[in-house]
């Protein structure tokens, strides 16, 4: 457990790129600096990658893929590889912690989930990619054809702030388990994380050249890694606006795309839920990482005969919410990522409030003793709103949820489609048949029943509609970074003349 009262023991205060299994300045010495965004203070300086370091990154991820080991090592070889990962990470799992907690402002119990789901995540992909394998099909006498899976090759990968560690590890363990070798851009506001985890990777015996992490900007150097004719395929987390910018980039030189995008998640609450459950979800649904999640329920729907109790329970759990210390485990509810971020949030309150939404609950910017410098935002619960409104049907990325009644199944459905986003939707009830019709009907790419939970290891994560496409976390994201080969043999011992010449 990390103490409260002594933190920066791991802190550095400088973090330069990691490329070809060494750290290295920017070609050109440009630095810039990270902040804590619970205190608006400097956390470090970060090396600043230009193209020439996208360059040599990229370089040394190619020659590790055409003429390296790793890609050749047995599929056992990799796993046992992902595994020392995993047991490193778990030896420095306070580092990893503190980093994160200093780097991000989120609550030390978010962090510690965050950074033991990054761990398991390598584990499971070091068991799943022993079982990943071709095929052998039926094919007319005399012929045999099976397929086999090989690495994609060079993936660049673009991991978002709100979870900096995880989303790393969602993506670089299967692409390393697969064969690939990578790039990975952490977001500008939060790399520290993803450079110590490629330390860690070479630690545990990632050859070099096989992991490398840029840190800059989007604008600087993400579109030139994504047009680069080194990268055969783009793995992005972030929003729609800016995935739409890679696909198009990417469509170019037909680049394989993986986008995870943003999300307006419905939850839906009907009158024979475990109300009690439901509230605690719900708090947890849209509040967990101060809102900051792609898959945040941000709009609840309950069906009118228990709407009033639903809210009072509701408002007065939220109203127990703790903001602070992000190092206190007493702590629910953590930093704003930016200053830039609380008055996007604040923008989408005001804009609600003067078409005529009530807070029932926060509303505003707060300030937290001892943190005042600090980035916070007041859990915000907003009513007597309707679907032509922004805080209704785009994403905010922060603490903040809009609740509307409704009577019927179908006009619940209605509700929760009503938005140009698919990636979550929630449902609570008791009624088996009701979640398995709501699962059906609701266009998400993720249902979740009766749980506030979304992500486990092994379990596919990913949306329809403007919220991407491609599966991450589940064994379907080892698709993501492989071909499949074909290959077709014939074995008669008549020579084979179709043109009987």
């Amino acid at each position: 457990m990390i103490d409260s009262e002594k933190v920066n023991r791991y802190r550095r205060s400088y973090y330069p790129m990691f490329i070809d299994g060494e750290w290295v300045d920017a070609a050109d010495g440009n630095r810039y600096t990270v902040y804590n965004p619970a205190t608006g203070e400097p956390l470090a300086e970060v090396a600043r990658a230009g193209r020439a370091d996208i360059d040599r990154a990229l370089q040394a991820a190619r020659l590790a893929f055409e003429h390296g080991k790793w890609r050749h090592f047995s599929v056992l070889r990799r796993a046992r590889v992902l595994n020392r990962i995993a047991e490193i990470m778990r030896e420095r799992f306070d580092e990893l912690v503190e980093l994160e907690i200093l780097n991000t402002g989120k609550t030390l119990f978010a962090a510690q989930g965050q950074i033991m789901q990054a761990i398991e995540d390598f584990e499971f992909y070091a068991g799943a990619i022993v079982g990943h394998r071709g095929h052998v099909n039926n094919m007319p006498s005399g012929f045999f054809n099976y397929t086999q899976r090989e690495p994609v090759g060079v993936c660049a990968q673009i991991v978002p702030w709100n979870y900096p560690l995880m989303m790393a590890a969602w993506k670089i363990a299967p692409a390393i388990a697969a064969g690939c070798s990578v790039v990975v851009k952490p977001a500008t506001l939060t790399p520290v994380t993803a450079l110590v985890l490629a330390e860690i990777a070479t630690e545990a015996g990632v050859p070099k050249g096989v992991v490398n992490v840029v840190p800059g900007s989007g604008r600087d150097v993400g579109d030139y890694l994504v047009t680069h004719p080194e990268v055969d395929k783009i793995a992005f987390t972030g929003s729609t606006p800016v995935g739409r910018h890679i696909m198009e980039l990417a469509s170019r030189s037909l680049k394989k795309v993986t986008l995870e995008l943003g999300g307006k998640s419905p939850s839906l609450i009907f009158d024979d839920a475990d109300l009690d459950a439901a509230v605690d979800g719900s708090v947890f649904g849209i509040f967990y990482n101060t809102g900051q999640s792609c898959e945040a329920r941000s709009r609840i729907y309950v069906q009118r005969s228990v709407y009033d109790a639903f809210m009072a329970r509701f408002v007065e759990k939220a109203k127990k919410l703790k903001l602070g210390n992000p190092f206190d485990p007493e702590t629910h509810v953590g930093a704003v990522i930016s200053r830039e971020q609380v008055d996007v949030i604040d923008g989408y309150v005001r804009s609600a409030l003067e078409d005529g939404a009530q807070a029932v609950l926060g509303g505003g910017e707060v300030r937290v003793p001892g943190f005042e410098g600090g980035y916070w935002y007041a859990p915000t619960i907003l009513v007597d709103v309707h679907h032509g409104m922004k805080a209704v049907q785009e994403e905010i990325f922060g603490p903040v949820v809009t609740v509307m009644p409704f009577d019927t199944e179908d006009e619940a459905v209605a509700l929760a489609n009503d938005t140009m986003y698919g990636l979550a939707a929630a449902v609570w009830t008791k009624d088996g048949a009701r979640a398995k019709r709501m699962a059906d009907r609701i266009r998400a790419g993720i249902v979740l029943v009766n749980t506030p939970f979304s992500a486990f290891p092994g379990m596919p994560f990913g949306g329809t509609k403007q919220s991407g496409f491609g599966r991450e976390l589940g064994i379907e994201a080892l698709d993501l970074y492989t071909e499949v080969k074909s290959v077709l043999m014939y074995y008669g011992t008549k020579p084979l003349n179709p043109f009987k010449l």
